[in-house]
């Protein structure tokens, strides 16, 4: 896929997408951004050195079940897709305003919906860990071995939830053939921009290598 102006970056909270999609934009030259800066579902559910958790954030966690939960961010990101698309057209199309390319993630690239995008010079992988990396990565975050009670419960629904979230995700990667790369494997953030922009020099779809191409190998270099 030569000429390509937007990289998606797909995949499920903490695999790694946004620091891996801000090397890639950096390599390219393009410009940077997430899915939550265009319109944030309840986030985190444990505290920082920045702040305490929401009010409404630990109610949406400890109130829902989670069914409701993925139920809840995968309309989420149904209702947002229509400013995701409108955003991924403008930059694939140098609109005014948008001649910069733009390496674009988060979970909220369903990949139904990005397989469908007819918007030509549009590459798209994603990023994938086992759930043991995930969970490693999210108890790190929020401290969990120094946390309360209620504290940890919140962060076994947010993790509940994210590991649901991955196994459907997969489900639909799968059934469509689509570039999804091991971020959990060891690999450096270098290292993982190197195999996206490999997977996505070797696109001749959206998301889609030519068959008989193998899913995580080495494509020649992308032109943008």
């Amino acid at each position: 896929m030569r000429g390509v102006r937007v990289v998606l970056i797909g995949g499920t909270s903490n695999v790694g997408k946004s620091t891996v999609a801000q090397v890639v934009a950096e390599r390219l030259g393009f410009a940077y951004r997430s899915t939550d800066q265009l319109a944030r579902h309840p986030g985190r559910p444990w505290r920082t050195a920045e702040r305490a958790v929401p009010q409404h954030v630990a109610e949406h966690y400890a109130s829902l079940p989670v069914d409701d939960l993925i139920t809840s961010v995968l309309d989420h990101y149904a209702r947002l897709w229509p400013r995701i698309e409108e955003l991924v057209t403008a930059h694939a199309d140098g609109a005014e305003g948008t001649e910069t390319g733009l390496v674009l993630e988060g979970s909220a690239l369903w990949p139904g919906r990005v397989a469908g995008l007819t918007v030509p010079r549009v590459a798209a992988v994603w990023l994938t860990a086992e759930p043991s990396v995930v969970r490693a990565r999210v108890r790190t975050a929020g401290r969990y071995a120094a946390a309360t009670a209620a504290e940890r419960h919140l962060m076994d629904k947010f993790l509940a939830r994210t590991e649901r979230y991955q196994t459907l995700m997969l489900s639909v990667v799968h059934r469509l053939g689509l570039d999804h790369l091991d971020a959990g494997d060891g690999r450096t953030p270098q290292e993982l921009a190197d195999a996206v922009l490999a997977a996505a020099a070797a696109q001749r779809a959206v998301g889609r290598r030519p068959s008989g191409t193998a899913p995580d190998g080495h494509g020649s270099p992308l032109t943008s």
